[in-house]
């Protein structure tokens, strides 16, 4: 019976601590009360020092930081990869010495980027030494900032380009560069030696100068000829490149046919060996227009002919004292390398090339067979010009 009165009371609560003394009764409230919890222990003095408070404020700073850090770089991020405003392509202009504060805000303000910041901040990550490059860009529609940092930092600018066909004199070629409404700048005010100018296709993007164009044909022409003179057969009748040249640029105005230069450069060749005069008409022309060339409506008169100039090769000796044009590939490997034949003469066959002979009794017929041809041909222009007249005058006209 008192264990069982034991067990009741630990029951109770009252625990081990029931049975070492008398049982004290409580009321009703002391029981519900909860015993009194102990306090934590005080913060010690270091804890509670400048220092450690500076350095949790800090921390916290560094994580707050840290965190807005990553969300603008995010931000930035998914900005600067995304398909940009732009709706057509368009053409956009990268100046000399512009810097990337300066594109991006241009970019901004021609609404092909949305925000500058961005790709003033982002270019500063990617291109790191790397600098963007002058010139003229076609950016896509859609274009996102990396797409257009990467097109700038290529260099893959718009490429123009200016002809310069072979048979054209340096006052010509100056004309077609100056005339050039991409190319700035000007051209230097002496012009350059007749002959030293390469014919060719020449690429360059806006904002080129014509003297570095300028610059570029004289380099590539002065290549040109140097190559060609070291495999020019060796027993040619030509002193040196210049001569070279000028043999060529008579070659070129001569004929515009590739198949047939090598054969006209072997007649002027024949001549020279044969101390024989060149008698070529485009010398006669150059000496009397120069660089300017002749007009198209002026026929070469027989004064011409016999008119004293240094050019004039049916008067001179020998070769004219420069070049009477800028001769190309073509013509300067014809001279260097002509054809091994025995003529001395030729002329017009009536069909845009020319009928060759060694003998002034062959070419006096040859000469013959041509000036039949051209008669024919402007007795037909003549009759057909005449018929066109006739069918454009109905019968009875003005007699209303």
């Amino acid at each position: 019976m008192s264990e069982n009165n034991e067990t009741a009371d630990m029951s109770f609560g009252r625990g081990d601590n029931a049975s070492k003394g008398p049982i004290i009764p409580k009321s009703a409230n002391e029981a519900l009360r909860p015993e009194q919890v102990p306090r934590p222990p005080r913060r010690s003095r270091k804890a509670r020092s400048q220092l450690v408070i500076f350095l949790n404020f800090l921390m916290t700073v560094i994580v707050f930081v840290t965190i807005a850090a990553g969300a603008i770089f995010y931000y930035a991020l998914d900005s600067f990869e995304k398909p940009g405003p732009l709706a057509a392509n368009t053409n956009f202009i990268v100046r000399n010495g512009a810097g990337v504060n300066e594109i991006a805000s241009s970019l901004e303000r021609n609404d092909i980027i949305t925000d500058s910041r961005v790709f003033r901040g982002m270019s500063r990550i990617y291109l790191k030494d790397a600098v963007l490059k002058a010139g003229e860009y076609e950016i896509r529609a859609g274009a996102s900032m990396h797409d257009i940092l990467e097109l700038l930092q290529s260099g893959k600018s718009i490429l123009y380009s200016v002809s310069v066909p072979e048979g054209l004199t340096v006052k010509q070629v100056f004309q077609r560069l100056t005339d050039d409404p991409v190319l700035e700048g000007d051209l230097p005010g002496d012009l350059p030696q007749e002959g030293t100018l390469m014919p060719d296709t020449y690429k360059f993007s806006r904002g080129t100068k014509r003297a570095d164009v300028l610059q570029q044909m004289l380099a590539a022409q002065k290549a040109l000829v140097q190559q060609i003179w070291e495999k020019r057969d060796d027993d040619l009748p030509i002193a040196s490149p210049e001569e070279l040249v000028t043999l060529a640029s008579i070659v070129e105005k001569e004929t515009g046919r590739a198949d047939e230069r090598p054969r006209v450069a072997s007649v002027f060749i024949n001549r020279l060996e044969k101390k024989m005069r060149l008698q070529s008409d485009p010398t006669i022309i150059y000496g009397i227009f120069g660089g300017d060339g002749k007009p198209a409506d002026r026929p070469i008169l027989q004064s011409d002919i016999e008119k004293q100039t240094p050019y004039n090769t049916y008067v001179i000796r020998g070769l004219p004292p420069t070049p009477i044009a800028n001769p190309g590939r073509a013509a300067l490997e014809a001279v260097a390398n002509p054809s091994r034949t025995s003529d001395l003469y030729f002329v017009a066959d009536g069909t845009g090339g020319h009928a060759f002979a060694e003998t002034l009794d062959e070419h006096n017929a040859n000469v013959r067979r041509w000036r039949k041809l051209e008669a024919e041909k402007a007795a037909e222009a003549a009759k057909a010009a005449q018929e066109a007249g006739q069918a454009g005058t109905p019968d009875g006209a003005g007699a209303q």
